[in-house]
């Protein structure tokens, strides 16, 4: 899916992977921080009972807003604006999905405070992946980090080959790890 905004949207076979490890229940009220496309949004919203696509760019929250109306979806509530901000007036949160790696340290900071289960980061810089793991394990909150490659089939001539996709890591935190 070509969005025209910048970061891309999260792979299906990562996407497969970050919903195995939020553990997601029905009842849960979860936030995709960063939340882009909406893509991840409309994953979280069939699986959930609220998600909060929270994104500071007013077109990635136009594009994932248009993505949830011709979907039909419609227990997904858009915040643009500020992670931090939007954080600041939430009580609690079941599970969060970060994408964004905007203010990573302080977001995870606050959501450390507020999700009652897991944390999922997906990260493609390595930088993103250290600031990750290491504000995750000085909230008391980190339980692994995953290195995906994957490789995708492709046509070359009458043959075919794999391609490969950008890696991605992902970090799972959460409260069970304490």
């Amino acid at each position: 899916m070509t969005t025209g905004l910048k970061g891309g949207s999260t792979q299906d076979e990562i996407l497969a992977i970050d919903m195995a490890k939020l553990g997601l229940l029905r009842s849960d009220v979860v936030a995709d921080i960063g939340c882009g496309s909406g893509k991840v949004s409309l994953v979280l919203a069939m699986r959930t009972k609220r998600v909060f696509a929270v994104d500071r760019r007013p077109e990635a929250i136009a594009y994932a807003r248009s993505a949830a109306e011709r979907s039909g979806v419609e227990n997904i509530t858009f915040y643009e604006g500020e992670a931090e901000d939007f954080l600041a007036g939430v009580d609690r949160l079941d599970c969060a999905f970060v994408g964004g790696s905007g203010r990573l340290a302080e977001v995870l900071a606050l959501l450390a405070g507020k999700v009652d289960r897991t944390i999922v980061v997906n990260a493609v810089l390595i930088q993103t992946l250290s600031i990750a793991i290491a504000e995750m394990k000085k909230q008391g909150i980190f339980c692994e980090a995953i290195h995906v490659q994957v490789a995708r089939s492709h046509d070359l001539g009458e043959q075919t080959m794999f391609r490969p996709i950008d890696p991605v890591y992902i970090v799972v935190g959460g409260r069970s790890s304490r």
